[in-house]
């Protein structure tokens, strides 16, 4: 099989081609700049040169996107022009090359304002059934996307899967107050509780996606670290989370002290990924219990291809505020 990753010089696309060349399988590099990841250079709103990268391409995983760091420094029609019409081009093009498997890679961004609990209520537990209500331009087109990619199977019986992952990238917060109130891997530990997953579970949950996608049509999921709560728990991780997260991880605490760190006190949404683990047969290993378990041993609880792929920052400028601009 030849398979086509758009995005290669990002995070996802390039550990997804460092994943392709250590198993010497035949895949593709796409990206709009020249990476050492990269075997095609150029943009995927130019649907003659997606006709081009898409010859002899049996699956698309298509990572490449603008994204929620770049709000406040790209124009809404960009976000239109990448996320949106780059990905009808390759959808359509896919389509002409009988393409028999593509994956979209979407975000647990589109959830948007369904994320906050209204005043009063819990912490929301965010599966699939959740309704997405986008908060901006990014959510806004990666849900539109999404929406293409269902269109495509239903219309066309093209096999798509969509791919809503949670956070894996390791620049620093965005919110000056989380920079300034937890040290970075203690925030990115929190963060494997409720919205967090090490990039080799999202590859290879893209991978299962992308064997599985013939034989299931379409399907949407949810791509973050396993939590250890249950819903019942959602009153209480709002107003006491460290209690919550005692119960389930007790050797948590003494580790914590041992490092100065904290947990943080309310934690308002929980990304759950019960339908990927029963439905793919996804088995993410690198959860919060496996970050406590390799901090006790003076280890990283990053995989090694998460420390491979490392940082990648999002603009050449930097910025005084934080590591992009917030809108």
């Amino acid at each position: 099989m030849r398979i086509l990753v758009t995005g290669s010089g990002g995070h996802l696309g390039e550990a997804l081609m460092r994943t392709f060349r250590g198993s010497r399988t035949d895949a593709i590099g796409l990206d709009i700049r020249p990476t050492p990841f990269t075997d095609r250079v150029g943009s995927i709103v130019d649907r003659n040169f997606v006709n081009q990268c898409l010859q002899g391409i049996e699956a698309v995983l298509h990572t490449a996107t603008l994204h929620k760091p770049h709000v406040a420094t790209h124009r809404r029609q960009d976000f239109i022009d990448t996320n949106l019409t780059g990905t009808l081009n390759l959808l359509e093009e896919s389509l002409l090359a009988g393409v028999k498997s593509f994956v979209f890679t979407s975000t647990t961004s589109v959830f948007g304002h369904a994320l906050t609990p209204a005043h009063g209520e819990p912490a929301a537990w965010i599966t699939e059934k959740v309704t997405p209500v986008p908060k901006n331009i990014y959510g806004i087109t990666k849900l539109a996307a999404e929406h293409l990619c269902e269109h495509f199977h239903r219309k066309h019986k093209l096999p798509c899967m969509v791919l809503r992952t949670s956070r894996f990238f390791p620049e620093m917060d965005d919110d000056p107050r989380a920079r300034q109130a937890y040290a970075d891997a203690n925030l990115k530990a929190n963060e494997l509780l409720f919205r967090r997953a090490d990039i080799e579970d999202v590859v290879s949950a893209h991978l299962l996606a992308m064997e599985q996608a013939v034989a299931a049509g379409f399907g949407r999921y949810i791509i973050s670290a396993t939590t250890p709560f249950s819903r019942e728990d959602v009153h209480e991780l709002l107003a006491d989370a460290a209690a919550v997260v005692r119960r389930y991880v007790p050797m948590y605490e003494l580790e914590y002290q041992r490092r100065g760190w904290s947990m943080t006190s309310s934690i308002d949404r929980i990304y759950v990924n019960a339908l990927a683990r029963s439905q793919l047969g996804w088995q993410p290993r690198y959860d919060f219990n496996y970050a406590i378990q390799r901090l006790r041993a003076n280890e990283d609880y990053r995989s090694p291809l998460a420390r491979a792929v490392g940082s990648k920052g999002y603009h050449e400028a930097a910025f005084a505020e934080g590591p992009y601009p917030v809108e």
